[in-house]
Parts: structure tokens; C-alpha cells; sequence
């Protein structure tokens, strides 16, 4: 069964070549879309979606952020993608915490955002790779720091621990069987194992620990 998509742009242009882009993916159908923060309530009600890919800025004063925050507090089980053009951290921020579970850069391909509307749906988190930068730098600075539940009292396995590393630096899968010689299952199996022992919940929170625990360092641009 297709995934079901709602478009949140305030431009039509925006929102008819998003549409006709993801019309080319057999597993994504756009079932509505808006421009307004006003009208998301109503026609997510109506057309019952499992993604919305929000803007941040709709025009006259509404804000995507917002609009997250109150789509969510009545349909907690909706997964909103943001598409957006800022690549503003402190903005960035209050979207991963108002519970977007992806950020695009809109100057990014559109097959980020396929795969974000993928991961999405499947309960796990995207961020493109320019912007993990931006989140890693603000944990750096002292911004909001990881939800680590008992992570302080875990201890994790030498592979799980390499597992964390190269998930965190934005590794498929794939990439860390690849990388450690092992298979995909195995790698699923350890990345299961240790997000569970560390009380995380996504690769937002993974990118978090890491960061924080000092196991992803980045070297200075």
C-alpha cells in the first residue's frame, strides 16, 4: 500500500512540482495538499495521511514550526517531514522538537526527500548530512542535548559501539555491513540492541549521544 502524502507549501508552484515528482514513486501517493496552516487540520481529518512534508514559512505570519506543534498535539501518530529552503540551526532545533522527524533542504535532491517520507513512515528520523552538521555544531554550543533515558548506566558491546559511530556519522545499514563485514540483519540486530540500552529513539537522538559521549567527533571546517 502506497504511502500516504500531504503537501504543506505555501506556494502552488512548490506544491505541483512536489506532487509530480513524487507521482513517479509506485510507494508514495500525495492525497491533498494546502498552503495553509489554517486548513492542514481539516484536510488531514479528511484525507486521513501518514506524512506531511511542511514548509516552515506559509505566508501571512503562519509558521511551520507552529503548525507542526499543533498538528501533532491532535494527531500525535502523523510523521511530518519539513521542507524548507533555512538551514538555520536554532530553527532546525524547534522543528526536530516541536516532532518533525525529518529536515530537507529544499536545495537538496529529491530523492532526500523520498527517502525521508520512507523513514519517516517506518517511525525513524532523516536529516540530510548538511544539516546533522548543523545539529552536531549547536550540541557543541551548548543547545538542546540528547534524550539519553539510562544511557549513562549502559554498556554496549565493542561492535555496538562501532555500529553507533558510523550510524551516527549517517551510515545506511548496508554501508556498516559493508564497512564491518557483516551482514544487514546483523547490523540491524546491533543497532536495535544498543538503541534500546541507551533509552534512544531515532537518528536524531543517536546523532546526539554520540556527539555528547565524544564517540562522533567532526574535525573544524
Amino acid at each position: 500500500m502506497a504511502i500516504r502524502v500531504v503537501l504543506v507549501d505555501d506556494h502552488a508552484v512548490v506544491r505541483e512540482g512536489l506532487r509530480a515528482l513524487l507521482a513517479r514513486e509506485k510507494d508514495i501517493e500525495v492525497v491533498g495538499e494546502t498552503g495553509s496552516a489554517a486548513e492542514l487540520l481539516t484536510l488531514v481529518d479528511k484525507v486521513r495521511p501518514e506524512v506531511v512534508v511542511m514548509d516552515l514559512q506559509l505566508g501571512n505570519g503562519q509558521n511551520g514550526v507552529e503548525a507542526t506543534r499543533a498538528l501533532l498535539r491532535k494527531r500525535p501518530d502523523l510523521k511530518v517531514v519539513i521542507l524548507s529552503m533555512y538551514d538555520d540551526r536554532e530553527l532546525i532545533f524547534r522543528a526536530l522538537e516541536a516532532g518533525a522527524r525529518g529536515y530537507v533542504l529544499k536545495r537538496a535532491g529529491v530523492e532526500e526527500l523520498i527517502q525521508a517520507i520512507r523513514l519517516a513512515v517506518k517511525g525513524e528520523a532523516f536529516l540530510d548530512p548538511q544539516i546533522a552538521r548543523r545539529v552536531i555544531d549547536g550540541l557543541q554550543q551548548g543547545l538542546p542535548a540528547a534524550r539519553e533515558g539510562d544511557a549513562g548506566k549502559a554498556e554496549l558491546t565493542d561492535r555496538e559501539m562501532e555500529v553507533l559511530r558510523l550510524a551516527a556519522e549517517g551510515l545506511t545499514n548496508a554501508e556498516i555491513a559493508r564497512r564491518l563485514f557483516i551482514s544487514v540483519k546483523t547490523v540491524q540486530a546491533h543497532r536495535a540492541n544498543l538503541m534500546q540500552k541507551l533509552g534512544l529513539h531515532d537518528r536524531v537522538d543517536l546523532v546526539k549521544y554520540a556527539i555528547k559521549k565524544g564517540i562522533l567527533k567532526l574535525e573544524d571546517d
